[in-house]
């Protein structure tokens, strides 16, 4: 295949990385959840804390969800269940070297991207708080996106060979 032998690798790695980022901060908002005396290894003070930052209002469907449905909706996901999806999507349909899978990804890319910054405002200058988990999904989907694109050139350049 026309692919660059690393993209097969790093994408692994990056979706697996990516999982396991999302698994435990899901593990963290359902512990403090539980637990409000709960303490999360990535809590490291008063404005370094993940835990805060995952059962803000923001740690569940972007803060945006709970405009349009219940916050108690199951509809309002906790932002690690949207990232396990993400993740395994980008796995699955990594395997796939159709040009709508190129393109699925790249599209689901930017959209995490975009979440990713958005995000990472609210961390800034809403909660004003430093959350190692979350600054680590940012740079997996940055380079996710990077993966992408270059997976899409790639796509577009053995399709042209071939016609």
């Amino acid at each position: 295949s026309g692919f660059p032998k690393w993209e097969r690798k790093v994408r692994m790695f990056l979706c697996l990385f990516g999982l396991v980022l999302s698994i435990y901060a899901l593990h963290v908002e359902v512990s403090r959840e539980r637990n409000p005396d709960y303490r999360a290894l990535c809590d490291l003070g008063e404005s370094v804390s993940c835990s805060r930052v995952f059962t803000s209002r923001w740690g569940r469907g972007f803060g945006l969800v709970q405009y349009f449905v219940a916050k108690d909706s199951p509809l309002n996901q906790p932002n690690s269940v949207l990232g396990i999806i993400f993740y395994t999507l980008q796995m699955g349909l990594g395997l796939s070297v159709s040009k709508k899978a190129a393109a699925f990804l790249v599209f689901s890319s930017w959209v995490s991207v975009a979440g990713s910054l958005y995000l990472a405002s609210i961390l800034a200058f809403v909660l004003g708080d430093f959350c190692m988990v979350c600054v680590s999904t940012y740079i997996v989907n940055f380079a996710l996106l990077y993966t992408n694109l270059k997976r899409k050139r790639a796509v577009q350049e053995i399709k042209e060979k071939a016609r």
